[in-house]
């Protein structure tokens, strides 16, 4: 910390301006990913990828549980993130300020040393020293978890900071809410202080070779599992430019090793050797590379033999959220606030549309499924994409609400899979490119309609668009504009259904 005693010199000095070597958190996490990406973030970040609908999900989820964390040492100081141009320096300047005055918990503590500035989540003082807790919206302990903390225990120590423990709060996903929020119960501390101890001499070690990496050229790293593992690079559209279409990356189904392959410089799936595929993948390489398609005609029939009429078309759009927002909710639960319904009363008949999107800012289960009740018999045929999907939703929505349960169980029971025919690859087409994603399927076989153009065009972005929509009620004009984007992608996803078993139809 700027105006904290380091152990080194004992000398209090101000913060400086920042070298290039200088590093964060989140750099030196980057780094222990890929050298390379460390690189382009610190001296080119015009090439990163823009930030997807789920990336920013996941930042605003991080804030969420950050904010919710701190009721567990109620009532710490404050330091405010200061973008200002001696921002760091003000951060540095509160949180020293606030350890002379004798606070006990501190949210947001700044600390720098060594050239690397870091924020601490929680940072309480025990009856021996302070305690980091550093907190995550993860169900688990991860090891790169530990490699932040680690990092933050460096930082500190070096700061003359006492840290005499380390904890990684992370949610407790068995947690169930009843009334007000219990954030004693909704996160797990787990104490991770040996494991941080262990780690300092990695540490030193990884900021050593991170800063010489940064005193050169570009490194020369080639793509591997790396790139998306622990997180996803935003670096990735431009390290992969040079894979062309239907390379062995776009392999689908479990098998054979991608990287394996292209470190022998297999890149193009015509050049893989088929005795090292399974038989799926088989499948699609021949396919691709002969461009053409297999229709089982016969398992198609069977198939549209489990469907009878009046036939209902459903698909649930749900949100979760690591902070169980409403009565009975565990982190992460699926929750339902939007479905679209087409159906026909006999084969070929009219097409009907009807359709639910909750109000902003309310507990959505009860109303949706008020409307469900009103619009669906209860012995129809329901037909959905992936029906494990709509079966879960169901099946919480029976539990949170056992009035219900017989009329929603026998929905269930009644519940077929348009899925099964391309998961099965009764129907395979080349274009599909190994997938069966509706995604995919669908501008295959019914060209006309498409998700290309439409605001919201998957359930991520049908996620984030939610919580825009509650977080602009009071905005009209902006809550139309979802709403409006919302039921268009919704309606689609059913649509496409009545459209593809029509195409199934006329394969036979």
């Amino acid at each position: 910390m700027g105006t904290i005693q380091s152990k080194k010199d004992g000398n209090i000095s101000p913060a400086k301006k920042k070298p290039s070597n200088y590093l964060s958190k989140s750099l030196y996490i980057r780094g222990l990913q890929c050298h390379k990406s460390l690189y382009l973030e610190k001296f080119q970040r015009d090439l990163k990828s823009e930030t997807t609908a789920e990336t920013q999900a996941l930042f605003d989820s991080g804030h969420m549980v950050g904010e919710i964390a701190q009721g567990l040492f109620p009532d710490g100081v404050l330091i405010p993130y200061i973008e200002a141009k001696n921002g760091v320096a003000e951060q540095l300047r509160l949180t020293n300020e606030a350890v002379k005055n004798g606070a006990k918990v501190i949210y947001e503590a700044s600390f720098q040393y060594d050239g690397i500035f870091i924020k601490v989540d929680i940072l309480h003082k025990g009856h021996r020293g302070w305690e980091i807790y550093e907190v995550k919206g993860g169900t688990k302990l991860t090891p790169v978890y530990v490699d932040d903390a680690a990092l933050q225990y460096y930082v500190l120590t070096g700061a003359g900071i006492k840290v005499i423990k380390t904890f990684i709060s992370y949610i407790n996903n068995g947690y169930v809410r009843k009334g007000a929020l219990d954030a004693q119960k909704l996160f797990i501390s787990e104490d991770i202080t040996k494991q941080v101890k262990e780690k300092q001499s990695f540490v030193i070690e990884q900021l050593k070779k991170q800063r010489r990496m940064l005193s050169g050229k570009l490194p020369k790293i080639d793509i591997g599992p790396y790139c998306s593992d622990p997180y996803e690079c935003d670096f990735c559209n431009h390290c992969w430019k040079h894979i062309p279409e239907d390379s062995v990356f776009d392999l689908r189904e479990k098998g054979v090793d991608r990287f394996a392959l292209y470190a022998k410089r297999i890149i193009k799936q015509k050049d893989i050797p088929l005795d090292l595929l399974n038989k799926k993948q088989r499948q699609q390489v021949v396919a691709t590379v002969k461009k053409q398609n297999a229709v089982d005609k016969q398992k198609i029939r069977e198939f549209l033999k489990t469907l009878s009429y009046p036939l209902y078309f459903l698909d649930f759009e749900t949100f979760m959220s690591a902070i169980p927002l409403y009565d009975g909710l565990k982190p992460y639960q699926q929750i339902p606030f939007q479905y679209s319904l087409h159906y026909q009363k006999k084969k070929g008949g009219k097409l009907y549309h009807t359709e639910f999107l909750a109000k902003p800012g309310i507990d959505p289960r009860k109303p949706l499924l008020d409307k469900m009740l009103a619009a669906v018999p209860e012995d129809v045929c329901i037909l959905t994409y992936n029906m494990s999907f709509e079966k879960g939703v169901l099946t919480e929505l029976a539990t949170q609400y056992p009035k219900h349960k017989k009329a929603i169980g026998k929905w269930i029971d009644n519940i077929q899979d348009l899925m099964v025919p391309f998961r099965q690859r009764d129907v395979y087409f080349w274009k599909f490119k190994g997938s069966y994603s509706i995604k995919n399927v669908l501008p295959v076989l019914v060209p006309q309609l498409s998700y290309e153009g439409l605001e919201i065009a998957d359930g991520g972005a049908a996620m984030e668009a939610y919580h825009q929509m509650c977080a602009a009620k009071n905005n009209p004009e902006k809550l139309a504009q979802i709403r409006e984007n919302l039921l268009a992608y919704c309606k689609l996803d059913t649509l496409a259904m009545v459209q593809i078993l029509e195409t199934l139809g006329e394969l036979i």
